[in-house]
């Protein structure tokens, strides 16, 4: 693919694709997806495990349910890297097999002055020993200096990854530490229900960690919080 950081982006085009008709991806379908890119799942083999997937649905006699989440192509997927990662074993091949291509300077710098805008509106629940809303703010700024450092020189785009993944996991960490836990429990319950139906082609390290992916992401959306990660820009 000629820019990695379209991970998101190509596996949710793809996925429409083979499904014939547009479906918007649930907050367990990005999961699913933060949890393929944490794992280093290259993205070539996310798109073999869809297609596969959908090969076997389509020759099936009888067809009474779409396909609607991508986690019925789980276990395709992981099928995919496996097989992949076997054929480079020996070849000198690299299982990754994606190179991040750059961005425009312009593109990323308006990406994290927008990031920065988000975090000074996000409304963020406080809590006595947890200044929530400083950090946000703190971040904003941040984003806006790297901002400035990115127009005047592009830097490698995995240290700016390395730097954003950092800021959001301690955006993260005091948002987990100040939400209620009635929250928490109604947020991990809505993760079980929507993961239910799935579980039996996931295992359950997969499952364990997918689970942990929804919460984040649902309660960065609750909260207005912005992802900051590059692979958001589209």
């Amino acid at each position: 693919m000629e820019n990695y950081f379209n991970y998101f982006t190509e596996i949710e085009e793809h996925f429409q694709r083979r499904r014939g008709t547009i479906l918007l991806l649930s907050t367990l379908d990005w999961a699913l997806i933060e949890t393929w890119k944490g794992a280093g799942i290259p993205l070539e083999a996310v798109l073999r495990g869809i297609d596969e997937a959908f090969d076997k649905y389509d020759q099936r006699p009888t067809k009474s349910k779409k396909v609607n989440s991508l986690a019925y192509c789980a276990q395709a997927v992981l099928t995919a890297a496996e097989d992949m990662k076997e054929a480079a074993v020996g070849t000198g091949g690299n299982a990754q097999g994606e190179k991040a291509a750059g961005f425009d300077a312009a593109e990323i710098a308006t990406f994290l002055r927008g990031n920065a805008e988000r975090l000074e509106k996000a409304q963020l629940p406080e809590r006595e020993g947890f200044a929530t809303g400083a950090l946000a703010r703190e971040n904003a700024r941040a984003l806006r200096e790297i901002a400035e450092d990115v127009e005047t020189k592009l830097p490698r785009l995995e240290d700016l990854e390395r730097r954003l993944t950092v800021m959001e996991e301690k955006l993260f960490a005091a948002l987990l530490a100040v939400t209620a836990d009635s929250e928490l429990v109604a947020v991990r319950a809505e993760a079980d229900r929507d993961l239910a139906p799935y579980r039996r082609n996931m295992t359950a390290a997969q499952v364990e960690q997918l689970h942990k992916q929804y919460v984040h992401k649902r309660l960065l959306e609750r909260c207005g919080v912005p992802r900051l990660s590059l692979f958001y820009m589209h």
